[in-house]
C-alpha cells in the first residue's frame, strides 16, 4: 500500500458519525419499479475509507475527465446510480440532499492525487466526485469500471454525507463491489489487461469477508455498451 492521503477533518470523531449503511439489492421485479418504490432495507457494516480519498468538493456527474487538464480515463462505460433512504425499523424512504462521493482507481489500477509505489498522480483529480440526491434520493455518475488495485478485489468507494436528527453533520463511508464473473470480463480487455496481473477474487480479499456480499451492486449490460450498476444505500438517522 502507499502512503496515506491527507484526509478532511470533517469535525467528526467515530462517535459522531451516526449514521448505519443499508443495503438492499433491486432484483426481478423490483428492478422494473420507479425510483421512489421501497425496498427493504439490510444494515451492514461501514468499510474502511482506505488511503485515497481527497476532499476536492468536485460537484458533477460524470467523473471520467481531470479538470486539471481536460484528459478523459479509458475504460469500460460504467453508468453508477445510488440512492440514498432513511431507514426506520423496515421501513424505508427515499432521502434526498445527500452528498454522495464516489472514487475509485483507473484501468490501470492508479488513483488520482495519490502516491505509490506504482504511481504519482498527485494533483491530478479523474474519477472523483460528488452528486447531491434528488427527491428520489438518488445520485446518478457516468465512470468508467474500475481497475484491479494490487492486494485488492475490484471496488468502488462511496460516502454518505448528511444531517443527523440532532442536526449534527454526519457521514457514513463503504465499499462497492463486483461479481467476479463481471470482473474477469472486463479485465480481460484492453486498456485492463496487463501480463502477468494476478487479480484478486472478491472471497480472497480481507475487506469483502467482511461484509463485501451485502456490498455488492447490482449490475447489468448496459444499452450501447459498458454496464449499468445499482445499489441502495439505507441510512438510519439518530
Amino acid at each position: 500500500m502507499g502512503e496515506h492521503a491527507p484526509q478532511p477533518d470533517c469535525g467528526l470523531s467515530r462517535r459522531d458519525a451516526l449514521l448505519m449503511l443499508g443495503a438492499a439489492l433491486l432484483a426481478g421485479p423490483a428492478a422494473a419499479q420507479s425510483p421512489a418504490a421501497m425496498p427493504s432495507c439490510v444494515v451492514t457494516p461501514e468499510q474502511t475509507e482506505g488511503p485515497y480519498f481527497s476532499d476536492f468538493m468536485l460537484n458533477r456527474s460524470d467523473i471520467r475527465s481531470d479538470p486539471t487538464d481536460g484528459s478523459v480515463k479509458a475504460g469500460i462505460p460504467l453508468a453508477l446510480t445510488l440512492r440514498v433512504l432513511a431507514v426506520e425499523g423496515s421501513r424505508c424512504a427515499p432521502l434526498p440532499g445527500a452528498i454522495v462521493d464516489v472514487w475509485h482507481c483507473d484501468a490501470s489500477g492508479a488513483y488520482s492525487d495519490s502516491i505509490d509505489a506504482n504511481f504519482d498522480t498527485r494533483g491530478k483529480k479523474f474519477l472523483r466526485g460528488y452528486q447531491v440526491s434528488d427527491a428520489d434520493g438518488v445520485a446518478r455518475f457516468t465512470s468508467i469500471f474500475p481497475g484491479s488495485y494490487p492486494g485488492r478485489a475490484v471496488h468502488v468507494h462511496f460516502k454518505v454525507r448528511m444531517k443527523a436528527r440532532s442536526g449534527r453533520d454526519a457521514e457514513f463511508t463503504s465499499q462497492l463491489y463486483f461479481p467476479d464473473r463481471v470482473n474477469d470480463r472486463v479485465l480481460a480487455s484492453g486498456p485492463y489487461a496487463r501480463p502477468g496481473r494476478n487479480v484478486l477474487r472478491n472471497e480472497n480479499d480481507g475487506l469483502f469477508r467482511r461484509g463485501g456480499r451485502s456490498l455488492m451492486a447490482e449490475i447489468a449490460d448496459a444499452p450501447g455498451g459498458g454496464f449499468h450498476a445499482r445499489f441502495d444505500v439505507g441510512v438510519a438517522l439518530v
